[in-house]
């Protein structure tokens, strides 16, 4: 949080782009957004849910085939 406010973050990978998905990181819970639309409604996920979900992606589990 910063100042009362969600600080949002999105990947270095992301670069200039602005279809990004951000992240902010909050006590209990990680809320995400996109970047083209920050007014719309953010995905809220436990911090649990969220480290399965990084390790999914860091292990390649989420590729198409």
């Amino acid at each position: 949080m910063h100042g009362g406010k969600p600080l949002w973050r999105r990947s270095s990978k992301c670069g200039n782009e602005s279809e990004c998905v951000e992240v902010a990181m909050e006590r209990d819970c990680v809320r995400t957004r996109d970047s083209k639309a920050p007014a719309w409604p953010t995905l809220t996920f436990t911090s649990g849910a969220w480290s399965e979900f990084l390790g999914a992606v860091r292990a390649g589990e989420l590729q198409s085939p």
